[in-house]
């Protein structure tokens, strides 16, 4: 069973100019993602889709195959399933079938290739269709303000909290990485479905960026325990 990266890095985006390749701890953010997924020997290919040259020149930079997205698939409202469906049909049409797809965030640079690998050997060990990245959420209680202002508890009973101890465990999907057969895609629509797995990694793991502050922080966090 092979397995292929597919890193989705659209030029467009409001909260920061350039995002998918501004620098983050000397490297465009892009690299990290790239480099992270070259490293596994699980992983035949890395390919990146895009609609922006400059980001493609920088994929190549690293290494990558590069995909050229139409612009109809990129655009604030397009779904990430459009963009890993025209790059499997790009991929199967110019190389060969598909196994498995690794799809990686790469707003979401705090990930380390031995996350990839467990990724992919309890993916395969498991029998999995699809699998998604998750942290533990430990003491973590929501709330939902209501229409009329009011305020109720979403996934625990206020009126009866429980010790910490007896809270079953509850999983984050954070966003990391996702792993699917190609046809759980063609035929869902969705990079979920069919036997869904998951992977735990650790909580700090699932800080991405989306804000100037969030660059602050995740190179903060990737300083002290990365690099």
């Amino acid at each position: 069973m092979t397995v292929d990266a597919i890193i989705l890095a659209r030029g467009g985006s409001k909260g920061i100019p350039g995002k998918n390749i501004i620098d983050f701890c000397g490297k465009p953010l892009l690299a990290w993602t790239i480099e992270q997924c070259a490293s596994s020997n699980s992983i035949r290919n890395v390919w990146v889709s895009s609609d922006s040259q400059d980001i493609l020149d920088v994929a190549q930079q690293y290494y990558a195959k590069p995909i050229l997205r139409p612009v109809e698939i990129s655009g604030d409202h397009a779904s990430s399933e459009l963009g890993w469906m025209h790059a499997m049909q790009f991929i199967e049409k110019n190389t060969s079938p598909l196994d498995v797809i690794l799809a990686p965030q790469v707003t979401s640079p705090l990930r380390e290739t031995s996350d990839i690998d467990n990724g992919i050997k309890q993916f395969i060990a498991g029998d999995f269709d699809s699998m998604f990245s998750c942290s533990i959420a430990e003491d973590l209680f929501f709330w939902e303000r209501l229409s009329d202002n009011t305020l109720t508890s979403v996934n625990y009973d206020y009126l009866n909290r429980k010790r910490r101890q007896d809270i079953p465990e509850q999983l984050i999907e954070n966003g990391s990485f996702y792993l699917f057969k190609p046809n759980v895609l063609r035929e869902n629509k969705n990079r979920l479905g069919g036997k869904i797995g998951c992977v735990v990694m650790e909580f700090w793991k699932m800080n991405e960026i989306d804000s100037l502050d969030d660059i602050k922080m995740c190179s903060a966090l990737m300083e002290e325990f990365l690099l």
